[in-house]
């Protein structure tokens, strides 16, 4: 019989598994502790299960989560990890370093199916979606290296805006968000989870409905036509749809949407695009995250030049938006926004 792996489960699964094989409901609730607020995987440590359980878990449910075949230290702290699931498959997570925190990049699929031209993961192509389980299992995964090597550091933020497109594989997602905020695991806060998309239409109405993290877009082009050239298979969503779909998501009070601009030198960071920016803005409940393009290796693009992106974001303050400009980190180990890739994804079925 195939081992069970518990990680995959949601709360209410593990409850009901554990109670379908006769332990009382409350067995659940401290294995869940276990596993997902400790992030213990020696059943002899769970001294306050019975010993039979812990006999019969052992037999059943062996304790295993993602490995890490590899990890790079950037020179500014980032550290990006190389993980091997269950099928061979990799992934890659990264841990963002922030004053005295770190922030983690989660992964929702093996590769990613959008083929935007500017991101290295669209360039893998699609292998498979990531369960829930290995999803969530990514911060564990990472707590647990981060508890020995920089205990001084928690992770107290995630951000889905690794490789994959979430609303793709939103069933998943969804599944380890449950996860993720459950009080009595990892326990984090909606307001502290952020799910980047590209836009695809038909799902913001799921991630509203949800109400287990905070929305966020990746736009990149202020004009269909720049879109289309840049993000074809998202550019089809039309940009007046999508428009439409973000002012009608259901924003808690002095929330806003964040839009997601990658400015790529010569190509859509000029006056004139921010202009446009502006234009396409102006009705939208929304703050801008503006990110210096990244080099990867066979995109036909370069970084902006500083005073471009200066003058580009001065533009759109003066125009009364709230902008951010991020501080790309993690270049030097490809660990940067649109860098993840991986040479050989999946040595198993793609």
């Amino acid at each position: 019989m195939e081992p069970t792996n518990l990680f995959h489960f949601t709360f209410p699964e593990l409850e009901a598994w554990v109670t379908a094989r006769g332990h009382a409901p409350f067995r659940a609730r401290q294995l869940w502790r276990w596993l997902w607020h400790r992030g213990e995987l020696d059943l002899a440590a769970m001294t306050d299960l019975a010993k039979d359980f812990r006999a019969e878990l052992a037999e059943l449910a062996p304790l295993r989560l993602p490995t890490i075949a590899h990890i790079h230290w950037s020179q500014d702290g980032t550290v990006k990890f190389l993980l091997h699931l269950a099928d061979g498959a990799q992934v890659e997570t990264v841990l963002i370093p922030d004053e005295e925190r770190f922030t983690q990049c989660l992964s929702s699929q093996v590769g990613c199916p959008m083929g935007c031209t500017f991101c290295a993961t669209g360039a893998m192509g699609l292998w498979r979606n990531m369960t829930g389980g290995e999803i969530a299992a990514q911060v564990l995964v990472a707590r647990r290296w981060a508890a020995t090597h920089l205990p001084e550091r928690p992770i107290t933020n995630l951000v889905f805006m690794g490789m994959g497109e979430p609303m793709l594989n939103w069933p998943q997602v969804h599944r380890a968000l449950s996860i993720l905020t459950h009080p009595d695991g990892l326990n984090f806060s909606r307001r502290r989870i952020t799910i980047s998309t590209c836009g695809i239409p038909g799902t913001l109405e799921h991630l509203a409905a949800a109400d287990l993290a905070l929305p966020a877009l990746s736009l990149h082009a202020p004009t269909q036509e720049l879109r289309a050239l840049l993000m074809p298979k998202a550019a089809r969503w039309e940009l007046s749809a999508l428009m439409e779909a973000l002012r009608r998501y259901p924003l808690r009070p002095r929330e806003r949407f964040t839009i997601e601009y990658l400015l790529l030198g010569g190509v859509n960071d000029s006056p004139a695009h921010a202009r446009d920016l502006v234009r396409l803005l102006s009705h939208l409940k929304c703050k801008v995250n503006l990110i210096t393009y990244n080099p990867v290796p066979g995109a036909a693009y370069a970084s902006p030049r500083p005073e471009d992106v200066l003058a580009f974001e001065d533009l759109l303050r003066r125009k009364g938006f709230t902008v951010t400009l991020r501080k790309s980190k993690g270049q030097d180990i490809a660990a940067a926004c649109g860098q993840l890739a991986i040479g050989e994804p999946c040595h198993g079925q793609a």
